[in-house]
């Protein structure tokens, strides 16, 4: 039985805990407002940049690009340009549509053991629909808090913040970015605990990122909709944090400052974590590459000088000793010439 999951929930809730009653300590605001947020911003900075030149040290001698479609050869046969790119412009179109619509994730098929000793292709569309449901609405929902840190508000972000709202259910308005998000999470969440083959490889490094986000997207509803937070003094003090002059507004209440320091957290956990994906995608030599194999020879430019000892002189080193084990040889022993005797005087 795997309970990495509780493990995880249970350190959530802690991490809820302890914002939820440390912000009503003396100086509990100052700790949880201002100096986690800074230092989470610092830790999520310098860990994604370390994280990435690391990646980019790495060496990457061969061409490894995954493929699934026809190379490029004779002039007569059609090659797949996205699936098995030969030049940077069929990379750039399979990166964006891996980027932007998890195309790998698309075609991904699960092997099932049917009844007797059939064996069962499927179609993940669910985990490929609700994967692309929480990566589409986590960025609506970032991009939209853009305007706790822009005055004036920029037109693009108004118009967002007006086709995520368009129902008009209730007042405020219910955003479809936050719920589409709760869901998704929440689907990843039961997928990981019901089947029993993805139960067993889950960690807990697995769970804990899924409940931080799953407690972003509960306390940020809970504020929009429940708690009623002053957006006006939440705007006032989020702006002094990003215009480096932070200050403690009153009447934004516990939940914003758990809401805060969730997603402190999440920052300084970030490059740390399988989350990583988001910039290893790029990094990665089977997705940013051409396949140029047939084209162009690749030698690995790491390869140091070595001293090599060729067959050739391993023989004419050897010979001799080949000759009397009986072993065969390229090239006979030359027979020696006889000494010509020493004439007398």
């Amino acid at each position: 039985m795997n309970i990495s999951y509780m493990y995880s929930l249970i350190a959530v809730v802690v991490l809820f805990l302890l914002a939820y009653v440390g912000v009503k300590l003396p100086g509990g605001e100052v700790f949880f407002g201002v100096i986690i947020p800074y230092l989470a911003l610092i830790i999520f900075v310098l860990g994604f940049v370390n994280r990435v030149i690391d990646w980019a040290r790495s060496p990457v001698p061969f061409r490894i690009p995954t493929t699934c479609g026809q190379q490029k050869s004779l002039p007569w046969i059609k090659s797949a340009s996205i699936d098995n790119p030969s030049g940077t412009g069929g990379v750039i179109v399979r990166m964006i549509l891996e980027v932007v619509f998890l195309r790998s994730l698309f075609r991904n098929t699960k092997c099932e053991l049917k009844a007797g000793d059939k064996i069962s292709y499927e179609w993940e569309k669910w985990l490929w629909l609700f994967s692309l449901i929480f990566h589409w609405s986590f960025f609506i929902v970032l991009f939209r808090h853009l305007r706790f840190f822009t005055e004036p508000v920029p037109a693009c972000l108004q118009l967002l913040e007006k086709l995520d709202g368009f129902l008009q259910i209730g007042l405020p308005g219910l955003m479809l970015s936050g719920v589409a998000l709760l869901a998704a999470v929440t689907f990843l969440f039961l997928r990981r605990i019901l089947i029993p083959q993805v139960k067993y490889i889950s960690l807990g490094s697995d769970y804990f990122p899924l409940f931080l986000i799953f407690g972003i997207a509960f306390t940020g509803i809970l504020m929009r909709y429940f708690t009623k937070v002053d957006i006006v003094g939440a705007k006032a003090f989020t702006m002094g944090l990003v215009t480096l002059k932070p200050h403690i507004t009153e009447g934004v209440g516990s939940v914003f400052y758990v809401h805060l320091f969730f997603v402190s957290v999440l920052l300084a956990y970030f490059p740390f974590s399988k989350l990583m994906h988001l910039g290893g995608i790029f990094m990665s030599p089977t997705r940013n590459l051409a396949n140029t194999s047939r084209v162009k020879r690749h030698v690995n430019p790491w390869n140091y000088p070595v001293k090599i000892h060729t067959y050739e002189a391993y023989e004419d080193e050897f010979r001799e000793k080949m000759i009397e084990a009986g072993l065969p040889v390229e090239k006979m022993m030359e027979p020696e010439t006889p000494e010509e005797p020493e004439e007398k005087e």
